[in-house]
């Protein structure tokens, strides 16, 4: 019989890593893009490396890096004090930028029934060769090579975006492998900072190593696991229980990105939704089998351009989506995937082979997934479902040579827009949603770091769409470069904004725009990169959130959902 108090100590022990996890990595990182913006996620995972708690960080990061924790325990067989790294999206990954650390935990045991403290998991030889556990830290690196400063260009293949790093130790026994370091750091724009970022990731998977040791001396191993299991357990039990109040049948949504950059046609994502008259129930008869299956089928085949998605992003949205329909409460475990079948056919925008490039397949088309999900579930369940928020994460990267340091330096940030508005309440404006959860990089920090100054930063009024609730507004951000410097963006939802529900109105555009010296201006397209001279600028203003509901009089009933697809 599970305890239920024992469940909810664990399931916040657990969380309470993750999170300490990701406030070691803030704090001892280097680059204003994870101590400002915290582009990072981290996570704990069982011996069997199912996730059993996460961070409440990057949803586009967390949902996807089991993967890449299955990845590296097949490709390095991990010793204590090692660490693994890998940025591969082919085998896990999201976009090279993302670099991932995997290390294994070791619970250390001595002969008999007495227990020892553990006062460093990372330092103790266990009897046995699996690991008890294993801690991820994944963050984005403001550059890993290639063509454009960044590393978030609109390239065409994925050799130009970056280094690709396959499993491969970066610690072993506890120390810095220096050849494998040395030919990271040779391959990037800004080494000092790479180095730091990836000092202060290895900081934080020591930090998780530590923690799960010291719960282990206090609870038992076995006690511990077994709570660990019992999550993922229970997990399911929520997601199925949800699934019970959505109406069997087949729902299905298309939405559209621009274009991939290369080619000025837009690009189609379909979704198709089938909840079995079983969803809900976890029996005999049922064998476990998912109550939902997602299927991507009749989505277009993979781009030339840089918005191709891989498989784990395709899986990391779905997660998400279910997720939020949850309480807040539930644990985000591997369990709540149990349920759900994802259909992602190979060489597809939603599921793209190399040598498919793929930058904004992690930042945009994941967008543009959960906005189809989030669609096709409005026919099922339209009273919990939101309109469009902005639908981009409006990827901005500045790099050149710095005058102050004479050294490269490379900027990166995404630019927050307007939340879709809800069934009961207005969209928020100038927020992250969905798939980031990031900040905008504060101005002090932005203008003490790189040669750069803000010249404006605020609500784009009257972005956001109306309804019986209004979208929330979009952001308007415009930076001086005070260098010669290569600016690139890599942006959606230019040509359409953000859908409306239950007769809301879409979302405004958004748009893109150089400022030259003389203040005139030449409107720029969403993926494209060029080159500024010192004192120019330019100006991004973010799509608004769509609106949902029709207005109506006083004392009118609102418009019904139009009926669902089957």
């Amino acid at each position: 019989m599970r305890d239920p108090i024992e469940l909810e100590v664990f399931k916040n022990l657990f969380h309470s890593i993750a999170e300490e996890m990701g406030a070691a990595l803030r704090r001892t990182s280097f680059s204003p893009n994870i101590k400002e913006r915290r582009d990072y996620s981290c996570a704990v995972f069982d011996s069997a490396g199912r996730v059993v708690a996460m961070g409440d960080h990057m949803p586009v990061h967390l949902g996807s890096m089991p993967m890449s924790v299955a990845a590296a325990v097949e490709n390095c067989p991990m010793k204590p004090g090692d660490i693994v790294m890998l940025n591969d999206p082919f085998r896990g990954g999201t976009h090279l930028p993302d670099i991932t650390l995997v290390m294994p935990v070791y619970v250390a045991k001595v002969k008999g029934k007495r227990k020892r403290r553990v006062k460093d998991a990372t330092q103790e030889h266990p009897t046995h060769t699996t690991p008890d556990f294993y801690v991820a830290s994944r963050a984005h690196h403001a550059d890993v090579g290639g063509t454009y400063p960044g590393s978030m260009g609109p390239c065409s293949e994925i050799y130009q975006e970056g280094l690709r790093i396959p499993p491969v130790k970066i610690v072993g026994g506890g120390k810095l492998v220096t050849d494998v370091l040395a030919l990271l750091l040779n391959n990037v724009r800004t080494p000092e900072e790479r180095e730091g970022d990836l000092g202060a990731q290895i900081a934080a998977c020591q930090t998780g190593a530590r923690r799960l040791g010291e719960i282990c001396a206090r609870y038992g191993l076995a006690r511990t696991q077994r709570a660990a299991s019992e999550l993922l357990d229970y997990s399911e039990e929520m997601m199925r229980s949800f699934l019970r109040t959505v109406p069997p049948g087949t729902y299905s949504a298309e939405d559209f990105l621009d274009n991939d950059g290369v080619d000025d046609k837009p690009v189609r994502i379909v979704a198709t939704l089938r909840v079995h008259e079983h969803a809900g129930t976890k029996s005999r008869a049922t064998n476990g089998r998912a109550a939902i299956t997602i299927d991507f089928t009749g989505s277009d085949p993979q781009v030339q351009g840089a918005i191709n998605a891989v498989e784990a992003i395709t899986i990391s949205a779905c997660f998400y989506v279910f997720r939020c329909l949850l309480r807040e409460d539930v644990p985000a475990t591997a369990g709540l995937m149990r349920p759900l079948e994802v259909i992602a056919p190979a060489g597809t925008i939603v599921n793209a082979k190399p040598p498919a490039a793929v930058a904004g397949g992690n930042v945009e088309t994941s967008q543009r997934i959960v906005d189809v999900l989030l669609k096709a579930l409005s026919y099922a369940i339209p009273d919990r479902i939101p309109a469009a928020a902005s639908g981009t994460m409006n990827n901005l990267t500045i790099g050149g040579i710095d005058p102050r340091s004479g050294e490269p330096f490379a900027y990166y940030e995404t630019i927050a827009g307007g939340m879709g508005a809800r069934p009961t309440k207005n969209g928020v404006s100038g927020v992250h949603t969905h798939m980031t959860n990031s900040l905008n990089t504060p101005a002090e920090a932005l203008e003490y770091a790189y040669p750069v100054r803000l010249r404006r930063y605020s609500f784009r009024t009257g972005s956001g769409g109306r309804g019986r609730h209004n979208g929330g507004d979009g952001i308007v951000r415009e930076i001086e470069v005070l260098t010669d410097a290569q600016v690139t963006l890599l942006a959606d939802r230019r040509s359409r904004g953000p859908y409306g529900l239950c007769g809301g109105t879409d979302g405004a555009p958004g748009r893109t725009a150089i400022v030259h010296q003389d203040g005139s201006e030449k409107e720029l397209p969403g993926k494209t990169s060029i080159r500024l001279r010192s004192g120019e600028r330019v100006r991004v203003e973010s799509p608004g959130g769509g609106g949902w509901g029709l207005l109506t009089a006083p004392g009118e009933a609102p418009a019904g959902h139009p009926a669902r697809r089957r």
